[in-house]
């Protein structure tokens, strides 16, 4: 009982913190660039997680055979969906970025009908409707041109592109530590983005790195919302179900909208509440799928 409840402990905190990045990456990229931040996460968030990796003695092997679907999981996830997590926040909201992410598991159905060739039942179809619908009012219908719509398709293309990551992953042998896989593909996604950012560094906007608002928000989002929140998580399901466990990702849009509207004077409309609660019944109903 005791491991069930320090479990759970793990989970809520674990989405609490990634609730929380997307108000300190608010704050960080009124200064760096969607692209440089992360590329500064991923070289902070390296660093920490070999660190633990030889700690903990843990093999480094990899197969050549799965090479390249570890290298597309570190593309597709930790390159194209971090970034559009980044850029979409960047223009619009965090409250947005926060709620719109959290679709994923309601997404990750598609992808898993096409790769993994499973079966989409009648509860999986409507969550996939909902959680899409839900998208769509948290966007708006409005002038799609402006700043906050582009920031809400950006913010949609993170969450399909994390739930394709996602049934990647469920590709991956299952005798590989998820820490060493993660690693390898974070790295494979430094290794892409460093030719694109070298160019891009603003080197005179390096002082900036001394301030403690940005320095301490860089160190959240590469030791704490990546390797410390991964750590969090991975041991918390271990605790108790899968099922029970995707439930506590919900900490993430509750915890990102409350700070943003804390600390950031974000204000949401009716349409962003009707929007979340669709969100929230289909990854509801695919969870308990």
């Amino acid at each position: 009982m005791v491991k069930t409840y320090l479990g759970q402990v793990y989970l809520a905190l674990a989405a609490s913190i990634w609730g929380g990045m997307y108000v300190v990456s608010k704050i960080v990229l009124a200064v760096i660039q969607p692209l440089e931040l992360v590329w500064l996460r991923y070289l902070v968030a390296l660093f920490i997680l070999v660190i633990i990796g030889v700690a903990t003695r843990q093999s480094w092997y990899i197969r050549r055979k799965d090479i390249p679907i570890i290298f597309s999981i570190g593309v597709i996830g930790y390159f194209v969906s971090i970034w559009a997590q980044f850029a979409g926040t960047q223009l619009s909201t965090a409250q947005m970025g926060a709620v719109i992410t959290s679709a994923t598991p309601a997404f990750m159905v598609l992808f898993a009908r096409a790769l993994l060739n499973e079966k989409i039942t009648l509860k999986k179809a409507v969550s996939v409707i909902l959680a899409t619908i839900g998208v769509l009012l948290i966007i708006g219908l409005g002038d799609i041109g402006s700043s906050i719509h582009l920031g809400g398709i950006i913010l949609g293309v993170a969450a399909l592109t994390w739930a394709l990551m996602s049934v990647l992953v469920k590709r991956v042998p299952g005798d590989y530590s998820l820490l060493v896989l993660t690693t390898y593909a974070i790295l494979a996604a430094f290794l892409v983005i460093t030719p694109l950012v070298i160019p891009q560094i603003n080197y005179s906007q390096l002082d900036l790195l001394s301030q403690p608002a940005i320095a301490g928000g860089v160190m959240y989002l590469g030791i704490v919302s990546t390797a410390g929140a991964f750590y969090l998580w991975n041991k918390g399901l271990q605790m108790v179900d899968a099922a029970t466990g995707g439930l506590y990702f919900f900490f993430q849009p509750l915890v990102g909208t409350l700070l943003g509207w804390l600390f950031l004077g974000e204000q949401v409309g009716i349409t962003f509440w009707i929007g979340a609660l669709l969100i929230l019944g289909g990854v509801v109903l695919v969870i308990k799928e």
